[in-house]
């Protein structure tokens, strides 16, 4: 019999500071280029051994479904195919990331359940084999195994890892509705001539005026909502305002504390202002077993 222990870690979401849609892949999903950046705004995962063989899966968002479609649940499994002798395990899942805000909280859980279980369960898998199981649940799952600032391609599941930018201020405003990435993609207009890549530029010149989310026109033209969002981020001087993945949530940038904790204070809308900050890899990695 196993002997029973338990982990905590905690779950961190992204924000893209950039997506470049490059055309449709011949699998249906889209060929894109991304820009992932880890902010600090974290759901909780607690993992028990359990003497019942199986997985429970335990989550207090009513919002989600907590069975087997859950992403949480189908990383666990995924690792139980391979490891059939696993002991059984208790997941509690405790949510502050809302799904369906371009945050990438149901992918960050997936990722956080492979590393947890893999340290949990001693399965001894290195990174590269955790990644190779992420990417079988989601195109962004495998981020989360890395955290920082990455240059996501393909699908957004080909990484680079890249130097880390200074640390940002960053104010999250949530509208209360989710967005479906399904629905965004199919309607994001498709052009055979690309232009220059602004999110190049960037990386050459680490110049946020260069870019640019290619999903906003489809995304603001169905929720224009979030253009207001967009705008009073720019008359408070945000160094990048984009809404982030395919929505809902819109970030701001700031390189000043003091302009961004204003910026939170000031916004009046009946959306919810969250001010966070960027992490980079170290700190990422830092904060997510910071319940350990």
């Amino acid at each position: 019999m196993a002997e029973k222990r338990s982990l905590t870690l905690f779950s961190c979401a992204k924000i893209n500071l950039g997506i470049e849609v490059l055309g449709k892949r011949p699998d249906g999903y889209h060929e894109i280029r991304t820009l992932f950046q880890s902010v600090d705004f974290a759901d909780r995962l607690e993992f028990q051994i359990s003497r019942e063989k199986g997985i429970v899966l335990r989550g207090d968002d009513p919002a989600v479904p907590w069975d087997e479609t859950n992403l949480v649940f189908r990383a666990a499994s995924l690792l139980m195919e391979t490891f059939p002798d696993a002991p059984g395990v208790e997941i509690n899942v405790f949510k502050n990331v809302p799904p369906g805000r371009g945050l990438g909280g149901g992918s960050s859980n997936a990722a956080i359940t492979l590393y947890a279980l893999n340290e949990l369960w001693g399965l001894g898998l290195a990174k590269h084999e955790l990644r190779a199981r992420a990417a079988r649940l989601g195109a962004d799952v495998p981020y989360f195994l890395e955290g920082g600032l990455c240059l996501g391609e393909g699908r957004g599941d080909i990484l680079s890892s890249l130097h880390e930018l200074p640390p940002l201020s960053c104010v999250l405003v949530i509208p209360a509705f989710p967005v479906s990435t399904a629905e965004i993609y199919a309607r994001v207009p498709l052009t055979s001539a690309r232009k220059d890549s602004k999110m190049s530029e960037f990386l050459a010149r680490r110049e946020f005026g260069r870019l640019e989310n290619e999903l906003e026109q489809t995304i603001l033209s169905l929720y224009p909502r979030l253009q207001a969002i967009k705008a009073f981020f720019l008359e408070r001087e945000a160094v990048l305002t984009l809404v982030s993945g395919s929505g809902s949530a819109v970030f701001g940038l700031f390189e000043d504390r003091a302009e961004a904790a204003g910026a939170a204070s000031e916004w009046k809308g009946e959306e919810r202002a969250l001010l966070t900050e960027t992490l980079p890899r170290e700190r990422y990695w830092r904060r997510g077993s910071a319940g350990v």
